[in-house]
């Protein structure tokens, strides 16, 4: 018997340090090795517990390793119930399914369970939400809970996921109540779901709370928060918090990088953007794939496209993603010939366009209405079989009607068999865009016999295409229609009544829909408000400038912009107040030629030729070079002031200097002057060089003048020009 008991204790021994052994190389990843010692104890009869066969299971879901698992799982079966109806085993075995993604096979097993405990529930959940069963990962929690058992802090963090994907922050809320009940709101990783699932469905108030209450906070919950901002468009905060971090000394991972990357890029933010590319650089973090792309967009959407090709250039790994997000930089800036070099490189590189490449592709035909490059994108995607790409589809009819080829763009609509919403709004747009509200009402009809519900986008479409065909009561009666069908309008409904209304000289009108837009409690943005200065400055209404400007005042934060300070100094030029228009422009944030013209074309008005060139040299001393509009303004000036040697001057500025062609506009500037000096045969001679045809405003200054000279033949030919130019105007 002690003999026995000596041979026991020694297989024990044994069993133990075979234990022991088979654990650490199962960890290391060694699997086969594990299984070698466990064949080996076997065939020395050496007892092999449960827990050895949970080793090696868990070394399997280190590798993911369903195929050896499975074989583990079957030696279990073959040694009998012992081991198969071991609880241990059976919940290591809905581990291992689970964390390899083999739903079935861990559901059937999880079915089986005598006993399900904290971990098996953990697995399941864990493995639905993985797959996008978000749903059916609330439905078990549920469930766990009705049989009494507690979801631990492995548990929650997968549920919050899942609450963060289906935006259901009711349900969140009530986990965040279970989980303060728990006394798991100390723990980092709840409190960084907590605060992850709150960012996802929208309410930032509530993930900053739970944020600030985080004991010791770690780089996950920074992060989280972080990607919360940026996901609900507050890139600013987002940049904010990064500062935060950085004072904490708390070390930045790829996210947090990628993550300050992508709020920059959203708000333009160059330096910003630089920052954090610096700050990745001196942390050491690897040019991997993700952190790599993330710069790369950055580069590319805040137009530093050179900035974008360095870093493309020493990225290791380039995967389709890479190369289409360089392409579609090239695409913005309108670099359409480095994009197709670039496609071309990219074919080199045995890798295949995807849906993204020719959405691209087509886009930059669409810019450059280049509809050949066009016509060879879609002869690509059919002889490869996705022209009946929706998404491909949609970018095919934008291209033809921007290329303006509408029966082109109906073509491949008609084609397209699979019809989603985003298709009908993008052939509806093109109709729009061409004022044929007839063809777009015909198709908005058409949608919804065919069972496809407008959404806010199709109604803003149509109410474009009214005004576009100056049909503005009808827009005004489908504004209405819109809100009985019960589609509240959103800021670019309001935006675009505001515009066509001032397009179609109902400036007036446009006022009063901002006024209800306000009412609404929709914040008017940077477009709508430069709209208003507009009608404001259409009815000379110094009243209701001043009212927008003291709103704009009131809304720094969300009304600065070059167009808006354009756009009032605009207003109050064209309402009589030029000192204030002055002021508004002396207190600029921003040196920018629209804002210079506008300040130019206001000195024009009052004929102040001497502040006009002022500013035009201060111009040419900052490097901004001034375009076509800027002499329009210039020579206006200086025929209001009736400033001969100026004009001149600045002409020739125009061509030898600055390398622009004058337009029609510009020479007929320059003939008025010249004849309202009276030097009628100077004026004559320019308009017949110039390699233009005169229009009828040009030759009636100048008829106008010779008449009040009594230089009689040179009225006979004006009037017979002026008379082929304009057959049917009785005025002449």
């Amino acid at each position: 018997n002690l003999s026995n008991h000596h041979d026991d204790q020694a297989r024990n021994r044994s069993s133990t340090s075979y234990f022991h052994r088979v654990s650490s190389l199962c960890k290391s990843g060694e699997i086969r090795e594990a299984l070698s010692l466990v064949t080996e104890m076997d065939f020395r009869k050496i007892r092999i517990g449960p827990e050895i066969y949970g080793e090696i299971l868990q070394g399997c879901v280190y590798k993911r390793n369903l195929c050896t698992g499975k074989q583990i799982h079957a030696r279990i079966l073959k040694k009998g119930d012992f081991y198969a109806r071991n609880e241990y085993i059976e919940t290591k075995l809905v581990i291992f399914y689970a964390k390899c993604d083999a739903l079935e096979i861990a559901e059937l097993l999880f079915s089986k369970l005598r006993v399900r405990n904290v971990f098996s529930w953990a697995a399941i959940i864990g493995v639905k939400c993985r797959i996008g069963l978000v749903e059916g990962a609330l439905m078990g929690f549920v469930e766990m809970l009705e049989n009494g058992i507690f979801p631990d802090n492995f548990v929650v963090p997968n549920v919050c996921k899942a609450c963060g994907a289906l935006q259901w922050s009711r349900f969140g809320r009530g986990v965040h109540g279970y989980v303060v009940k728990a006394g798991f709101h100390d723990c980092v990783f709840v409190a960084s779901s907590l605060a992850d699932m709150y960012g996802k469905c929208g309410v930032l108030d509530e993930a900053r709370k739970v944020f600030d209450e985080i004991p010791e906070r770690n780089v996950v919950a920074w992060n989280a928060l972080m990607v919360g901002y940026v996901q609900n468009g507050m890139n600013e905060e987002a940049i904010r918090l990064f500062s935060d971090m950085r004072k904490e000394g708390v070390e930045p991972t790829r996210v947090t990088v990628s993550t300050c990357l992508s709020a920059s890029a959203n708000m333009g933010g160059i330096e910003e953007g630089k920052q954090s590319h610096a700050i990745a650089v001196v942390n050491g973090l690897e040019l991997d794939n993700i952190l790599g792309t993330s710069i790369l967009n950055f580069y590319c959407k805040v137009g530093l496209i050179e900035c974008a090709e360095m870093i493309f250039d020493r990225m290791v790994e380039k995967d389709v993603v890479t190369w289409n997000l360089l392409i579609s930089g090239y695409v913005q800036q309108g670099l359409v010939e480095d994009a197709i070099r670039m496609c071309q490189s990219m074919r080199l590189e045995n890798l295949k366009f995807d849906c993204v490449t020719l959405s691209t592709l087509m886009s930059a035909a669409a810019r450059t209405q280049d509809s050949k490059l066009g016509k060879e994108v879609q002869s690509y995607c059919i002889r490869h079989s996705l022209e009946s790409d929706i998404v491909l589809a949609s970018t095919a009819v934008d291209m033809y009607a921007k290329c303006g080829s509408i029966v082109d763009a109906k073509k491949v609509f008609d084609s397209t068999v699979q019809k989603d919403l985003i298709l009908w709004n993008t052939l509806l747009g093109a109709y729009a865009e061409s004022g044929l509200s007839g063809e777009a009402l015909r198709l908005f009809y058409e949608m919804q016999l065919e069972s496809v519900p407008p959404n806010v986008i199709t109604w803003n479409l149509i109410i474009l295409s009214l005004l576009r065909n100056g049909q503005v009561n009808e827009a005004k009666e489908m504004f209405l229609q819109m809100q009985s069908s019960g589609i509240i309008p959103n800021l670019v409904s309001w935006t675009t009544m505001m515009n066509g209304l001032v397009q179609n000289g109902c400036s007036e009108e446009a006022i009063l829909f901002l006024r209800k837009m306000q009412e609404s409690g929709l914040r008017p943005n940077v477009f709508s408000i430069t709209v208003a200065l507009s009608a404001c400055a259409n009815l000379a209404s110094l009243h209701y400038g001043r009212s927008i400007h003291g709103y704009i005042i009131r809304n720094q934060r969300h009304c600065s912009s070059v167009s808006i300070e354009t756009s009032l100094v605009d207003m109050y030029a064209k309402c009589g107040d030029i000192n204030k228009a002055e002021r508004v422009f002396r207190s600029k944030l921003y040196s920018e030629l629209p804002l210079y013209n506008a300040m130019i074309s206001g000195f024009a008005v009052y004929g102040n030729v001497k502040e006009a060139i002022g500013l035009y040299r201060s111009l040419e001393d900052m490097g901004i070079k001034p375009d076509s509009i800027t002499f329009t303004s210039l020579l206006s000036a200086c025929n209001h002031a009736g400033d001969i040697n100026q004009a001149f001057e600045i002409f020739t500025d125009m061509v030898s200097k600055h390398g622009l062609k004058p337009c029609l506009e510009h020479y007929g500037l320059m003939v008025d002057l010249l004849a309202s000096a009276g030097e009628t045969d100077k004026a004559l001679r320019l308009m017949e060089e110039m390699p233009y045809k005169p229009d009828a405003r040009m030759v009636q200054s100048l008829f106008a003048t010779c008449k009040k000279q009594h230089k009689d033949e040179l009225v006979e030919y004006l009037s017979r020009q002026l008379l082929e130019s304009e057959p049917d105007n009785s005025g002449n």
